[in-house]
């Protein structure tokens, strides 16, 4: 069932790593990161290993509708902290949970206290969207008598 997969099941698929940038990065440049890269929030990591999210949302509640100026703001000014964290071990469901109740939309992974990935609530719904088509292509397979075991 999908919604009992692991975290680590949605990374296999999606790809391990991080993107990420220092908290004294500019607005601008971690903006700029963020579409290149097509992503939608980066980790902030400071040399003391705090760990922060800088996302799309902050960038337009924190900086356009405030009126600040991107390239006069650092990400450490404006990012979400601390981040939200979650081991590859827990669950597509929990994670889910987690993001509605609290209105995440991205959690950063951490395995030995290192960040190894990131999720997006757009990734969790890929992966079960993906499921349920895998689990209609084996019903219909059953159903028109061509489903091989």
């Amino acid at each position: 069932m999908p919604l009992s997969d692991t975290i680590q099941s949605v990374l296999a698929r999606k790809g391990w790593g991080i993107f990420s940038v220092a908290p004294h990065f500019s607005v601008y440049d971690a903006v700029q990161m963020m579409a290149d890269k097509d992503i939608g929030a980066l980790a902030v990591i400071g040399q003391d290993g705090q760990l922060g999210i800088f996302s799309e949302r902050d960038y337009a509640r924190k900086i356009i509708l405030l009126g600040r100026s991107s390239r006069e703001t650092t990400v450490s000014e404006v990012m979400s902290w601390p981040a939200t964290t979650v081991t590859p071990e827990d669950t597509v469901e929990d994670c889910l949970r987690m993001m509605t109740t609290y209105r995440f939309r991205h959690l950063v992974v951490v395995q030995n206290h290192h960040p190894v990935g990131m999720v997006s609530i757009g990734d969790l719904m890929n992966w079960i969207m993906s499921a349920q088509e895998d689990m209609i292509g084996h019903l219909h397979s059953y159903i028109s008598g061509s489903y091989v075991g």
